[in-house]
């Protein structure tokens, strides 16, 4: 009982003295204003504003933060005699009310009760600061341990339930310690978790990796497979994908950004013709069949403009199939349009077409169908290839038919025909390999594919893969990391439309607010938190903070963060390299931490290069 008064005696700082709703003003006793206090063989750091302090209330301990203070001078000083001083400064602290300790012993934030005037104020323990620091619900939670306290440099444990069965996002400028936080998770996760038998089962992880950050064998983890992509050249990994998935509208609307109201459609009609064609009993005699009827309309029209359109198209699904024609057998040269007569004819004869439609099948260009004499003339075409054929064989048919405007399907079409060389570049489309065949653990490696594909690629996969995960979902999860988020979760991107910026937004979106029933968590780590859909910030749980100095950067997490008060925010621009603000589900209130440095072999690579190193030691005069 006496060693209780006196550690009370020791670790009593001073009184309430005013109550203001949530901040309450305490004064300091005159003989505690040195920086440090000696306890039980500890050194205690004496408070300062962002610590904390507790007040009791009869049996009850509230905990309150610090958040400033100011010296206040007495307004009647008499002292007893002239050569007698007395100190008439006395220090305030401001303190905001941040939780309590319940009769169990444990750290609740929020407001229970209010302290009252001339309640004492003591210094937390050693004890007490690991008790409200604690994240862990039990003792036996899993658990990682990546970071320590910015001030007092007590070690935390982050709750594996709590933190990763969450929407987490990680903001900080360039150099602030963005990455190293992000792949510290990730590689802690990974090594408490890999010990149990069902994790690679029941576990799925998809890096998105636009820097090539994470690709190095020992990053993350040594058990990950890294998929490392390239649209400059046929050198890189392939995605496999299965067909149905592939040719599914949904991904085709997405790889050639179809708008929805004409260009979506048109795709669909293709891939029903399509369907039709290549699951047929005669794929080859359905197909020339199809180009033979393409054929006699076309030479049969009036409509002089259309018909050379839908000729070069004929022209083009024949060159692709049976090869350049030799130039004494062009597929055009033995036909003409009559202007007079509004009807293509025989050059040799003379023979006009609307008079006598049976001299078509004399033609070059019909007879030519008949050249595609086997099944892998068109076997051989890879998938999309042959699914562009199709595209200009239903183009054709709208045409014939007045069924759609040219100027509203060429862009889709001349989109296909730019990008689906560099889609198969990266794409392997198949009925067998699955993405995770290998692993469970799957890095996309974006550093070599161009700026369009960077915004395709991950906005096709998280579509695919959580569409895959809602249909197996069985108390199984799916975590999407995406670093450098800015790239594909922008709201300010000028190289794409409105209609298709929106529907990728739109995907996003709809993952992180409908994921978490699924098991399906995303993780974001951005430098530009304000070039970010509102939305997106907003439905994340959990929050790690560097150094952000954009004022339209501070805005976004002082609107979109309900977590974090005012001199949290505050603090936010000045955070040291390494340093963070943590605030979200998973804790109570927002704590600053500071996340350790990963050995060399595992930091990502995002370090500042260093003249010195490019330079050498060496110098001339």
């Amino acid at each position: 009982m006496n060693n209780n008064f006196s550690d009370d005696a020791i670790l009593k700082i001073g009184s309430v003295i005013a109550i203001q709703g949530r901040t309450i003003s305490i004064l300091v006793d005159k003989n505690k204003n040195t920086s440090e206090l000696f306890f039980n063989g500890q050194i205690l750091k004496n408070v300062a504003v962002g610590s904390y302090i507790e007040i009791k209330k009869g049996f009850t301990s509230i905990i309150g933060k610090v958040d400033g203070e100011e010296l206040s001078e007495d307004k009647i000083f008499n002292p007893p005699t002239d050569y007698h001083y007395l100190d008439k400064n006395h220090r305030i602290l401001r303190v905001s009310i941040s939780g309590y300790i319940n009769d169990k012993y444990k750290f609740i934030g929020g407001i229970k009760e209010m302290p009252l005037i001339g309640d004492e104020v003591f210094i937390l323990t050693e004890k007490k600061l690991h008790l409200i620091h604690n994240l862990l619900k039990t003792k036996t939670a899993l658990s990682i341990s990546i970071a320590t306290t910015d001030i007092e440099e007590i070690p935390i444990d982050f709750p594996i339930d709590g933190l990763f069965n969450s929407h987490i996002a990680i903001f900080g400028n360039t150099g602030s310690g963005k990455s190293n936080t992000l792949v510290s998770l990730y590689t802690a996760l990974f090594a408490n978790l890999d010990v149990y038998v069902n994790f690679r089962n029941a576990c799925r992880f998809l890096f998105f990796d636009f820097n090539g950050e994470f690709s190095s064998p020992t990053i993350l983890s040594q058990a990950k497979k890294v998929y490392h992509l390239s649209t400059a050249n046929n050198m890189g990994d392939k995605i496999p994908i299965l067909q149905k998935e592939f040719m599914d509208i949904e991904t085709l609307s997405i790889l050639f950004e179809a708008t929805e109201k004409t260009q979506r459609p048109f795709l669909s009609r293709t891939l029903n013709l399509y369907n039709k064609v290549i699951t047929s009993d005669d794929i080859l005699s359905y197909f020339q069949n199809i180009l033979k009827q393409i054929i006699e309309k076309t030479l049969s029209m009036a409509n002089k403009d259309i018909a050379y359109k839908l000729l070069d198209y004929i022209e083009e699904i024949l060159s692709t199939l049976i090869g350049d024609t030799s130039s004494s057998l062009s597929l055009r040269n033995d036909i003409s349009f009559h202007s007079g007569a509004q009807t293509f004819y025989l050059i040799d004869t003379k023979t006009y077409f609307n008079n006598d439609s049976s001299k078509i099948y004399e033609t070059n260009i019909y007879k030519a169908v008949d050249q595609i004499t086997t099944i892998d003339n068109f076997t051989n075409c890879s998938t999309l290839q042959k699914y562009y054929l199709f595209l200009l064989i239903q183009l054709s048919y709208d045409l014939i038919n007045y069924k759609t405007q040219l100027d509203h399907i060429l862009p889709v079409i001349n989109r296909f025909k730019s990008r689906y060389r560099e889609i198969e570049k990266v794409f392997n489309i198949t009925d067998g390999v699955f993405l995770w065949s290998d692993s469970n653990i799957v890095v996309l490696n974006l550093f070599d594919v161009n700026i369009e594909m960077r915004k395709i690629i991950p906005l096709l996969m998280a579509k695919y893969v959580y569409r895959q995960h809602k249909i197996d979902f069985n108390a199984k999860s799916l975590s999407i990391i995406i670093d450098e988020a800015h790239n594909i979760l922008s709201k300010n991107s000028f190289r794409e439309t409105e209609d298709w910026k929106d529907y990728r937004l739109e995907t996003f979106e709809e993952i992180i607010k409908e994921g978490r029933k699924f098991g399906v968590f995303i993780t974001i780590a951005s430098q530009r938190p304000n070039d970010i859909s509102e939305t997106i910030i907003s439905q994340a749980h959990n929050y790690f903070i560097h150094q952000l100095i954009n004022q339209r950067d501070l805005q976004m997490i002082g609107n979109a963060v309900s977590y974090i008060d005012k001199l949290t925010e505050e603090s936010i621009p000045t955070l040291p390299v390494g340093t963070c603000i943590f605030s979200g589900i998973a804790t109570a209130m927002p704590v600053k931490l500071h996340i350790k440095e990963l050995p060399d072999d595992k930091k990502p690579r995002s370090n500042t290069i260093k003249f010195a190193d490019s330079i050498g030691d060496e110098f001339t005069f």
